[in-house]
């Protein structure tokens, strides 16, 4: 693979055309090499053990982190991003074809989530519940889940923390995405406006911009996001609140922009696998907790942690469905469960008298 020089300092327009031309050539290039090496590391793993994992997200983490480190613009940080995130989609697809469910119904926030985690060349399809996503991967149908877990608002989702609780399931990362809600339509005109569907917690968290702007207008409340669009799709006079993914999935209009009531509100999303992501250096472990309820039992658990200096992001009680006032624990903390502190920090809290612990997994902390 040879090139002519590129001239560094192109005076003309044509001089500058050219000179884009020159690397285009020289990126396409650049991808057609870095795709050959790809299908070298399928051919290696498809020569290795029975069950060798060909989707690794701590490497793919590890990548764009890098990225970020180097990054010095003039592009986006976010835009290098999404172009190596299908860079890596197209070339891992070499490898082999694999395949996610996620919660839909299409042009939901959890699909807009796994096609950031993803990609676009995954095979993906959408099922009607979180315990269907469960399902699909536990039976083999779908390689990794994505299911929403929380919102920095409303707090967790309640349904895929009971799915954990049988689940052979691991978590193998995270996905967060800023919530960003618009008023869609088929025509541009806010006036023309006479009823708003919306899932209840967007039509919750737009609640003041609604009343302030479209005081009078109907709110109908809608299973999904993607209901919403559908149905002011069909409909004349009918508005949806969405996400800008969804404008263009159902050909809407976006006539009002951030209509949230709160900024920098973020949802949160967890991929879920039968596989186990090695440590990538910036790590989350999530485990469930039970124990007996007697006084000062919880102070002692959450010692075990801080007498080893790790920080927990994230505890959340739940109901064992099975006695009166028991209750479950889920823990996030950093770290991933094979370095040394946390390892520590796991194997005395399992030798507690009375605790049972559950590591849902350890997975790459968001990295994009």
């Amino acid at each position: 693979m040879s090139h002519d020089p590129i001239d560094l300092n192109p005076s003309t327009l044509v001089e500058l055309r050219d000179g884009i031309d020159a690397i285009d050539d020289r990126i396409h290039d650049l991808l057609m090499k870095r795709a050959e090496l790809v299908m070298r590391v399928g051919e290696l793993k498809g020569k290795g053990p029975a069950g060798t994992p060909f989707y690794r997200p701590e490497r793919e983490a590890q990548i764009h982190r890098r990225l970020e480190g180097r990054h010095g613009g003039p592009l986006p940080v976010e835009a290098v991003h999404r172009i190596f995130r299908e860079i890596i989609s197209a070339s891992l697809n070499l490898e082999k074809q694999l395949s996610v469910a996620y919660l839909g119904p299409e042009a939901t926030f959890t699909h807009e989530a796994a096609l950031k985690q993803f990609g676009s060349a995954f095979t993906m399809f959408s099922t009607r519940t979180i315990t269907e996503v469960f399902h699909e991967v536990e039976i083999g149908r779908a390689n990794f889940g994505v299911v929403p877990v929380e919102n920095s608002l409303e707090g967790v989702v309640i349904h895929t923390l009971d799915r954990f609780v049988r689940s052979p399931l691991n978590i193998c990362g995270e996905v967060l995405m800023p919530v960003e809600l618009n008023l869609l339509a088929r025509g541009g005109v806010l006036g023309e406006v006479r009823v708003i569907y919306g899932h209840f917690s967007a039509l919750d968290q737009c609640a003041q911009w609604l009343s302030h702007y479209l005081p009078q207008v109907k709110r109908v409340e809608v299973a999904s996001t993607a209901e919403a669009a559908e149905r002011a799709r069909r409909e004349e006079g009918a508005g949806a609140i969405c996400g800008p993914f969804a404008a263009n999935r159902y050909g809407l209009v976006v006539i009002a922009e951030h209509i949230e009531d709160q900024a920098r509100l973020e949802n949160r999303f967890l991929v879920v696998g039968r596989e186990s992501p090695a440590p990538s250096g910036a790590d989350k472990t999530s485990i469930m907790v039970s124990f007996l309820d007697d006084p000062g039992f919880l102070h002692r658990i959450l010692g075990v942690f801080a007498e080893r200096g790790i920080n927990l992001s994230r505890i959340e009680s739940r109901p064992t469905q099975e006695r009166a006032w028991d209750y479950l624990f889920f823990i996030d903390m950093e770290g991933h469960r094979q370095d040394e502190g946390v390892s520590a920090a796991l194997e005395a809290l399992g030798a507690l008298s009375g605790v049972s612990v559950k590591i849902l997994g350890s997975y790459p902390q968001h990295a994009l």
